[in-house]
């Protein structure tokens, strides 16, 4: 069975025991969160939401909060001598799915 939710804006399909990274959630480490905005749940019959699947959720524990690799932005106009350099590192939270109820 697998799910595809929404967390933070950003669509992820899920199945039990998967272990996926998120934009950093507001919760603790070791804690269980619940979302209940599931736009499909799939297996032998899908359900699709429109645009949720009613009375449906996803609970995942929360494993760490972690920040991902560095990107580098850089910004450049050619002639002009006007250069631009910058990096960015997410913050990211891992969670790790517990439960798809439906």
């Amino acid at each position: 069975m697998y799910a595809v939710v929404e967390i933070g804006g950003h669509q992820h399909k899920v199945a039990k025991g998967d272990v996926i990274y998120v934009n950093r959630l507001q919760a603790d480490e070791k804690k269980s969160v619940t979302f209940d905005r599931v736009l499909m749940i799939g297996g032998k019959d899908v359900k699709v939401g429109t645009p949720q699947v009613e009375n449906a959720k996803v609970k995942a524990k929360v494993v760490s909060h972690l920040r991902d690799d560095k990107i580098i932005v850089f910004k450049k106009k050619r002639r002009k001598g006007y250069r631009k350099k910058q990096g960015h590192r997410q913050d990211l939270t891992q969670l790790q799915i517990e439960n798809i109820s439906s």
